[in-house]
Protein backbone atom coordinates (compact mmCIF):
# COMPACT_ATOMS: atom_id res chain seq x y z
CA UNK A 1 0.00 0.00 0.00
CA UNK A 2 1.36 3.48 -1.05
CA UNK A 3 0.67 5.58 2.42
CA UNK A 4 1.59 9.37 2.75
CA UNK A 5 2.31 10.22 6.12
CA UNK A 6 2.00 14.45 6.94
CA UNK A 7 2.95 15.91 9.91
CA UNK A 8 2.96 18.98 11.61
CA UNK A 9 6.05 20.90 11.09
CA UNK A 10 6.18 22.45 14.22
CA UNK A 11 8.46 19.12 15.55
CA UNK A 12 10.95 16.86 13.53
CA UNK A 13 9.38 13.47 13.33
CA UNK A 14 10.77 12.30 16.08
CA UNK A 15 10.82 15.41 17.70
CA UNK A 16 14.08 16.17 19.97
CA UNK A 17 12.62 16.55 23.07
CA UNK A 18 8.42 17.10 23.98
CA UNK A 19 6.16 16.75 20.76
CA UNK A 20 3.36 13.89 21.59
CA UNK A 21 1.93 14.31 17.98
CA UNK A 22 5.16 13.86 16.06
CA UNK A 23 6.21 11.03 18.41
CA UNK A 24 3.12 9.59 17.79
CA UNK A 25 3.71 9.89 13.83
CA UNK A 26 6.74 8.35 14.05
CA UNK A 27 6.03 5.70 15.82
CA UNK A 28 3.61 4.91 13.34
CA UNK A 29 5.33 5.79 10.79
CA UNK A 30 7.97 3.37 11.27
CA UNK A 31 6.01 0.24 12.60
CA UNK A 32 4.30 0.43 8.58
CA UNK A 33 7.45 0.54 7.38
CA UNK A 34 8.29 -2.43 8.91
CA UNK A 35 4.71 -4.27 8.27
CA UNK A 36 5.97 -3.87 4.13
CA UNK A 37 4.59 -0.95 3.58
CA UNK A 38 5.29 2.03 0.94
CA UNK A 39 5.24 5.05 3.17
CA UNK A 40 6.28 8.62 2.08
CA UNK A 41 6.51 11.13 5.08
CA UNK A 42 6.04 14.32 4.74
CA UNK A 43 7.85 16.18 7.53
CA UNK A 44 10.31 18.83 8.43
CA UNK A 45 13.92 18.30 6.87
CA UNK A 46 15.10 17.46 10.10
CA UNK A 47 13.24 14.29 10.62
CA UNK A 48 14.62 11.01 10.68
CA UNK A 49 12.68 7.82 9.13
CA UNK A 50 13.23 4.92 7.18
CA UNK A 51 10.12 5.92 4.93
CA UNK A 52 10.63 8.37 2.15
CA UNK A 53 10.96 11.74 3.34
CA UNK A 54 9.88 14.31 1.97
CA UNK A 55 11.28 17.82 3.52
CA UNK A 56 8.54 20.78 3.28
CA UNK A 57 11.01 22.78 5.61
CA UNK A 58 14.88 22.55 6.69
CA UNK A 59 14.01 22.35 10.12
CA UNK A 60 11.00 22.00 12.28
CA UNK A 61 9.77 25.47 13.39
CA UNK A 62 10.44 24.48 17.13
CA UNK A 63 13.87 25.42 16.52
CA UNK A 64 14.00 27.61 13.63
CA UNK A 65 13.74 31.11 15.00
CA UNK A 66 13.18 32.81 11.70
CA UNK A 67 9.76 31.65 10.90
CA UNK A 68 6.78 33.85 12.29
CA UNK A 69 3.97 32.25 10.60
CA UNK A 70 3.41 28.82 10.85
CA UNK A 71 0.62 28.53 9.12
CA UNK A 72 1.91 29.70 5.69
CA UNK A 73 4.13 26.97 5.36
CA UNK A 74 1.11 24.27 6.08
CA UNK A 75 -0.65 25.89 3.54
CA UNK A 76 1.89 25.35 1.25
CA UNK A 77 2.99 22.07 2.57
CA UNK A 78 -0.92 20.87 1.96
CA UNK A 79 -1.12 22.43 -1.41
CA UNK A 80 2.20 20.35 -2.43
CA UNK A 81 0.23 17.15 -1.16
CA UNK A 82 -2.83 17.36 -3.15
CA UNK A 83 -0.64 18.15 -6.07
CA UNK A 84 0.68 14.53 -5.78
CA UNK A 85 -2.02 12.82 -4.35
CA UNK A 86 -2.49 10.64 -7.12
CA UNK A 87 0.95 8.85 -6.15
CA UNK A 88 -0.55 7.55 -2.86
CA UNK A 89 -3.57 4.44 -2.28
CA UNK A 90 -4.14 7.02 1.01
CA UNK A 91 -3.07 10.05 2.86
CA UNK A 92 -3.13 10.16 6.37
CA UNK A 93 -3.01 13.38 7.64
CA UNK A 94 -2.60 14.89 11.25
CA UNK A 95 -2.88 18.41 10.96
CA UNK A 96 -5.82 18.82 12.55
CA UNK A 97 -8.89 20.71 9.89
CA UNK A 98 -6.65 22.22 7.77
CA UNK A 99 -6.40 19.65 4.87
CA UNK A 100 -10.45 19.14 4.75
CA UNK A 101 -11.48 21.74 2.00
CA UNK A 102 -8.89 21.37 -0.65
CA UNK A 103 -8.94 17.16 0.36
CA UNK A 104 -12.74 16.89 -0.23
CA UNK A 105 -11.72 18.13 -4.14
CA UNK A 106 -9.82 15.19 -5.24
CA UNK A 107 -10.09 11.15 -5.59
CA UNK A 108 -7.81 9.51 -3.38
CA UNK A 109 -9.01 8.53 -0.21
CA UNK A 110 -7.41 10.52 2.98
CA UNK A 111 -8.08 10.45 6.69
CA UNK A 112 -7.22 12.57 9.26
CA UNK A 113 -6.68 11.85 13.09
CA UNK A 114 -7.15 14.55 15.44
CA UNK A 115 -5.04 15.04 18.47
CA UNK A 116 -6.06 17.40 19.98
CA UNK A 117 -8.78 18.79 22.63
CA UNK A 118 -12.27 19.77 20.47
CA UNK A 119 -14.28 20.89 22.93
CA UNK A 120 -14.29 24.65 22.27
CA UNK A 121 -17.39 26.58 20.58
CA UNK A 122 -15.70 27.28 17.34
CA UNK A 123 -15.16 23.25 16.34
CA UNK A 124 -18.62 23.03 16.35
CA UNK A 125 -18.98 24.82 12.43
CA UNK A 126 -16.11 23.55 11.27
CA UNK A 127 -16.99 19.49 12.40
CA UNK A 128 -20.68 20.75 11.23
CA UNK A 129 -19.78 22.18 7.57
CA UNK A 130 -16.93 19.19 7.07
CA UNK A 131 -19.30 16.05 8.47
CA UNK A 132 -18.46 13.74 5.40
CA UNK A 133 -15.04 14.18 5.73
CA UNK A 134 -13.44 10.81 7.78
CA UNK A 135 -11.65 11.40 10.83
CA UNK A 136 -10.34 9.35 13.47
CA UNK A 137 -10.52 10.01 17.28
CA UNK A 138 -7.84 9.00 19.55
CA UNK A 139 -10.00 8.44 22.40
CA UNK A 140 -13.81 7.99 22.40
CA UNK A 141 -14.01 10.73 24.75
CA UNK A 142 -12.45 12.97 22.35
CA UNK A 143 -15.50 12.73 20.28
CA UNK A 144 -18.25 13.80 22.58
CA UNK A 145 -18.29 17.77 21.95
CA UNK A 146 -18.26 17.65 18.13
CA UNK A 147 -20.91 14.00 17.47
CA UNK A 148 -21.69 15.14 14.10
CA UNK A 149 -17.96 14.62 12.89
CA UNK A 150 -17.62 11.67 10.25
CA UNK A 151 -15.50 9.60 13.30
CA UNK A 152 -14.73 6.13 11.21
CA UNK A 153 -12.36 4.70 13.97
CA UNK A 154 -10.97 5.63 17.26
CA UNK A 155 -7.36 4.27 17.47
CA UNK A 156 -5.24 4.40 21.07
CA UNK A 157 -1.97 5.22 20.63
CA UNK A 158 0.69 2.69 20.93
CA UNK A 159 4.56 3.20 21.37
CA UNK A 160 7.39 1.13 20.53
CA UNK A 161 7.38 -2.14 23.10
CA UNK A 162 11.03 -1.76 24.00
CA UNK A 163 11.18 2.24 23.79
CA UNK A 164 10.63 2.17 27.82
CA UNK A 165 11.09 -0.87 30.14
CA UNK A 166 11.03 -1.80 33.76
CA UNK A 167 14.57 -0.83 35.22
CA UNK A 168 15.47 -2.20 38.41
CA UNK A 169 15.19 0.80 40.52
CA UNK A 170 13.45 1.02 43.83
CA UNK A 171 10.20 2.78 43.72
CA UNK A 172 10.68 5.52 46.66
CA UNK A 173 8.76 8.41 44.92
CA UNK A 174 5.54 9.65 43.28
CA UNK A 175 6.42 11.16 39.54
CA UNK A 176 5.05 14.07 37.28
CA UNK A 177 6.10 13.61 33.90
CA UNK A 178 4.82 15.92 30.84
CA UNK A 179 4.49 19.60 31.13
CA UNK A 180 3.60 22.40 33.36
CA UNK A 181 0.68 24.21 33.15
CA UNK A 182 -2.80 25.29 34.17
CA UNK A 183 -4.48 22.76 32.74
CA UNK A 184 -1.87 19.81 34.34
CA UNK A 185 -1.99 21.02 37.59
CA UNK A 186 1.07 20.04 39.00
CA UNK A 187 0.07 22.15 42.37
CA UNK A 188 -2.40 19.13 42.66
CA UNK A 189 0.51 16.31 42.43
CA UNK A 190 2.40 18.29 45.05
CA UNK A 191 -0.40 18.00 47.72
CA UNK A 192 -0.84 14.63 46.84
CA UNK A 193 2.79 13.84 48.07
CA UNK A 194 2.07 16.05 51.04
CA UNK A 195 -0.97 14.12 51.92
CA UNK A 196 0.31 11.18 51.26
CA UNK A 197 3.67 11.88 52.87
CA UNK A 198 5.71 10.89 49.92
CA UNK A 199 8.40 12.53 48.07
CA UNK A 200 7.58 14.07 44.66
CA UNK A 201 9.75 14.24 41.61
CA UNK A 202 8.55 16.61 38.99
CA UNK A 203 9.91 16.00 35.43
CA UNK A 204 8.70 18.69 32.89
CA UNK A 205 9.11 21.16 30.37
CA UNK A 206 7.80 24.79 30.86
CA UNK A 207 6.61 26.53 27.57
CA UNK A 208 6.88 30.08 26.66
CA UNK A 209 3.28 30.86 27.20
CA UNK A 210 2.95 28.82 30.64
CA UNK A 211 6.35 30.80 31.99
CA UNK A 212 4.19 33.38 33.82
CA UNK A 213 1.66 30.57 35.35
CA UNK A 214 4.97 28.60 36.49
CA UNK A 215 6.87 31.82 37.83
CA UNK A 216 3.70 33.00 40.17
CA UNK A 217 1.66 30.02 40.50
CA UNK A 218 3.79 26.94 40.32
CA UNK A 219 7.85 28.43 41.08
CA UNK A 220 6.82 28.98 44.99
CA UNK A 221 5.34 25.21 45.38
CA UNK A 222 8.45 24.02 44.18
CA UNK A 223 9.88 25.08 47.56
CA UNK A 224 7.95 23.06 49.73
CA UNK A 225 10.16 19.78 51.22
CA UNK A 226 10.40 16.38 49.81
CA UNK A 227 9.30 18.20 46.29
CA UNK A 228 12.18 17.96 43.49
CA UNK A 229 12.06 20.08 40.10
CA UNK A 230 14.12 17.88 37.59
CA UNK A 231 13.08 19.78 34.59
CA UNK A 232 12.79 18.51 31.34
CA UNK A 233 14.14 14.81 30.25
CA UNK A 234 13.86 12.65 27.37
CA UNK A 235 13.10 9.25 26.57
CA UNK A 236 16.65 7.75 27.62
CA UNK A 237 15.34 8.43 31.18
CA UNK A 238 12.30 8.16 31.44
CA UNK A 239 12.52 4.57 32.10
CA UNK A 240 14.99 4.76 35.18
CA UNK A 241 12.81 7.84 36.51
CA UNK A 242 9.39 5.83 36.08
CA UNK A 243 10.51 2.68 37.22
CA UNK A 244 11.68 4.65 40.60
CA UNK A 245 8.49 6.33 41.06
CA UNK A 246 5.68 4.18 43.16
CA UNK A 247 3.03 5.60 41.10
CA UNK A 248 2.80 8.25 38.21
CA UNK A 249 0.07 11.30 39.09
CA UNK A 250 -1.82 12.87 36.25
CA UNK A 251 -4.22 15.39 38.22
CA UNK A 252 -5.46 16.99 35.09
CA UNK A 253 -8.18 20.01 34.80
CA UNK A 254 -9.01 19.41 31.12
CA UNK A 255 -10.58 16.79 29.03
CA UNK A 256 -7.41 15.12 27.32
CA UNK A 257 -7.73 13.28 24.04
CA UNK A 258 -4.86 11.15 25.22
CA UNK A 259 -2.26 11.39 27.60
CA UNK A 260 0.77 9.71 26.50
CA UNK A 261 2.46 9.87 29.64
CA UNK A 262 0.23 7.16 31.05
CA UNK A 263 1.08 4.44 28.89
CA UNK A 264 4.75 5.28 29.20
CA UNK A 265 4.41 5.05 32.94
CA UNK A 266 2.77 1.67 32.08
CA UNK A 267 5.65 0.81 29.89
CA UNK A 268 7.77 0.34 33.08
CA UNK A 269 5.18 -1.10 34.83
CA UNK A 270 4.23 1.95 37.04
CA UNK A 271 0.81 2.38 38.20
CA UNK A 272 -1.24 5.19 37.30
CA UNK A 273 -3.00 7.58 39.52
CA UNK A 274 -5.25 9.89 37.20
CA UNK A 275 -8.35 11.93 37.34
CA UNK A 276 -11.53 11.13 35.90
CA UNK A 277 -11.12 13.34 32.72
CA UNK A 278 -10.79 12.96 29.28
CA UNK A 279 -9.37 9.93 28.05
CA UNK A 280 -8.42 8.69 31.30
CA UNK A 281 -11.04 5.83 31.86
CA UNK A 282 -10.45 4.41 28.72
CA UNK A 283 -6.56 4.41 29.45
CA UNK A 284 -6.28 3.46 33.04
CA UNK A 285 -7.61 0.35 33.97
CA UNK A 286 -8.86 0.50 37.62
CA UNK A 287 -7.54 -1.35 40.13
CA UNK A 288 -5.25 -2.91 37.44
CA UNK A 289 -2.89 -0.38 36.00
CA UNK A 290 -3.95 2.07 38.34
CA UNK A 291 -6.45 3.99 39.98
CA UNK A 292 -8.83 6.57 38.77
CA UNK A 293 -9.98 9.01 41.10
CA UNK A 294 -12.12 12.13 41.20
CA UNK A 295 -10.21 14.85 43.51
CA UNK A 296 -6.73 14.72 45.84
CA UNK A 297 -7.99 13.68 48.39
CA UNK A 298 -9.07 10.36 46.66
CA UNK A 299 -5.73 10.53 44.63
CA UNK A 300 -3.92 10.38 48.01
CA UNK A 301 -6.48 7.74 49.50
CA UNK A 302 -5.42 5.60 46.13
CA UNK A 303 -1.43 5.64 47.01
CA UNK A 304 -1.89 3.46 50.16
CA UNK A 305 -3.63 1.11 48.01
CA UNK A 306 -0.85 1.02 45.29
CA UNK A 307 0.69 -2.25 46.90
CA UNK A 308 -2.46 -4.04 45.58
CA UNK A 309 -0.76 -3.63 41.67
CA UNK A 310 1.01 -6.00 40.58
CA UNK A 311 3.77 -3.57 38.35
CA UNK A 312 4.24 -6.98 35.97
CA UNK A 313 0.46 -7.14 34.93
CA UNK A 314 0.76 -3.15 34.46
CA UNK A 315 3.32 -3.97 32.06
CA UNK A 316 1.61 -6.86 30.58
CA UNK A 317 -1.92 -4.33 29.82
CA UNK A 318 0.84 -2.10 28.33
CA UNK A 319 1.63 -5.02 26.15
CA UNK A 320 -1.48 -6.27 25.27
CA UNK A 321 -3.35 -2.38 24.47
CA UNK A 322 -0.54 -0.02 24.01
CA UNK A 323 2.29 -1.01 21.71
CA UNK A 324 3.16 0.66 17.97
CA UNK A 325 2.31 -2.60 16.32
CA UNK A 326 -0.85 -2.76 17.59
CA UNK A 327 -1.43 1.10 16.26
CA UNK A 328 -0.18 0.11 12.91
CA UNK A 329 -2.34 -2.87 11.87
CA UNK A 330 -5.55 -1.13 13.36
CA UNK A 331 -4.78 1.98 11.14
CA UNK A 332 -4.00 -0.60 7.88
CA UNK A 333 -7.61 -1.95 8.67
CA UNK A 334 -9.07 1.64 8.45
CA UNK A 335 -6.90 2.48 5.36
CA UNK A 336 -8.12 -0.90 3.61
CA UNK A 337 -11.97 0.24 4.67
CA UNK A 338 -11.51 4.09 3.03
CA UNK A 339 -10.07 2.36 -0.05
CA UNK A 340 -12.27 -0.30 -0.07
CA UNK A 341 -15.13 1.83 0.06
CA UNK A 342 -13.80 4.35 -3.11
CA UNK A 343 -13.76 1.57 -5.22
CA UNK A 344 -17.15 1.14 -4.62
CA UNK A 345 -18.91 4.19 -5.00
CA UNK A 346 -21.13 4.74 -7.82
CA UNK A 347 -20.25 6.10 -10.46
CA UNK A 348 -22.78 8.15 -12.56
CA UNK A 349 -22.50 8.98 -16.13
CA UNK A 350 -24.42 10.99 -18.07
CA UNK A 351 -26.99 9.89 -20.60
Amino acid sequence: MRIAQIAPLTEAVPPTLYGGTERVVSWLTEELVALGQDVTLFASGDSVTTARLEALWPRSLRLDGTVRDPNALHMSMIEQVYRRAGEFDLMHFHLDYYPFSLMSRQPTPFVTTLHGRLDLPEHQPAFTTFDTVPVISISDAQRRPVQMANWVSTVHHGMPSDLLRPTAARPEYLAFLGRISPEKRVDRAIRIAQLSGLPLKIAAKVDRADQDYFDETIRPLLAAPNVDYIGEIGDAEKSEFLSGAMALLVPIDWPEPFGLVMIEAMACGTPVIAFNRGSVPEIVEHGVTGFVVEDVVSAAGSVRDLSAISRATVRRRFEERFTAERMARQYLGVYRKLIDGQRVKPHLVKA
